[in-house]
């Protein structure tokens, strides 16, 4: 099973300090207790990173296409997106990530170039390229391509409205390159599209382009509120135009695990969604945040990071995910 591979909260485990004790831990014996936070944290740490060098992420049997989408902003979508993308990459697999928000955040924190007029996700939603030609490589992070996102896409939604098969644009394009890495050795195991915080054309194309839809839930009840709309939206894609599409991911955001709030909320969404909920969380840290201002992601930046540890985690989790077969 999935959850056994994760190790249990130590301080659930620990014997605790007698009450009646009148010794206090000096800063040494503080750091190798796991009975206080920051211990506890340490040796969590430590023993996914011992895990992790262990793990083998396999291949799946043909490409995972995986929408991470959530119209609510700041809750780690684009962050989830690129350092899922990335450490999938880093275990051995091909993966693109597809920039579809016009803001290019996922562009920027893979250090790829995208000023006004680069080849981008705009010149294959007007058909102007082909996705294959847009694609630049990650320099940090060998196996991974990038469709980039420049401020031209924000215009794609004006420009396309009265276009047919606008829905089908980036489904299109996807198809196409799928067919033509079949013909070669250089099969696509992931594809990971990034999309706006809206329920836009933008966001519509990738849910008709996509199998997969993985949704990052902040750890606070405000980040529920949408989910309803989100749902209700990805169940019209799913009647009329892509039948193939289902949920298969959620993933716990911005989790700290010294609240009861974010233990509620978590234990909230694997009421509902205990399949599809990830048993890691992502932990708040501050490397998370600091990588994109140095174009990088938290897996490349500090690669020993409680943050950077949580999305390999997250990320060897998905690869072990049973694919729903296509009907």
């Amino acid at each position: 099973m999935i959850g056994a591979f994760w190790m249990v909260d130590p301080r659930k485990r620990a014997a605790r300090y007698s009450e009646d004790s009148d010794t206090f831990p000096d800063a040494t014996s503080l750091f190798n207790d796991i009975n206080s936070p920051v211990g506890a944290d340490l040796l969590r740490d430590r023993e996914l990173m011992r895990k992790l060098e262990k793990a083998h992420f396999r291949k799946p049997d043909r490409t995972r296409i995986i929408t991470v989408a959530n119209q609510k902003g700041g809750v780690g979508k684009t962050t989830s997106a690129v350092n899922v993308a990335a450490a999938l990459a880093q275990g051995g697999l091909k993966v693109i990530l597809i920039d579809a928000d016009p803001q290019g955040n996922a562009t920027t924190a893979l250090g790829v170039h995208h000023i006004s007029g680069t080849p981008s996700l705009y010149n294959v939603l007007e058909n102007e390229m082909q996705l294959v030609d847009v694609l630049q490589p990650c320099p940090d992070v060998p196996g991974l391509l990038v469709a980039p996102s420049t401020i031209d896409l924000s215009s794609v939604e004006i420009s396309l409205v009265m276009q047919e098969r606008r829905e089908y644009r980036l489904r299109d394009a996807v198809q196409a390159l799928l067919e033509d890495s079949r013909h070669g050795s250089n099969q696509v195991d992931y594809i990971i599209i990034d999309c706006p915080p809206s329920l836009g054309l933008l966001t519509l194309n990738a849910l008709v382009g996509a199998d997969e839809v993985m949704i990052p839930i902040q750890t606070e009840y405000y980040a529920l509120e949408g989910l309803t709309q989100l749902m209700k939206t990805i169940t019209m894609v799913k009647e009329s135009l892509n039948p193939a599409l289902h949920i298969s991911t959620i993933l716990l955001t911005m989790f700290d695990r010294r609240t009861n709030l974010s233990q509620d909320v978590a234990a909230e969404v694997r009421e509902f969604f205990p399949r599809e909920t990830l048993s890691v969380e992502i932990p708040r840290n501050i490397r998370i945040s600091e990588a994109p201002s140095f174009q990088q992601t938290v897996v490349t930046y500090d690669p020993r990071s409680s943050g950077a540890l949580a999305y390999r985690a997250a990320a060897f989790e998905m690869t072990e995910q049973i694919v729903k077969e296509e009907k």
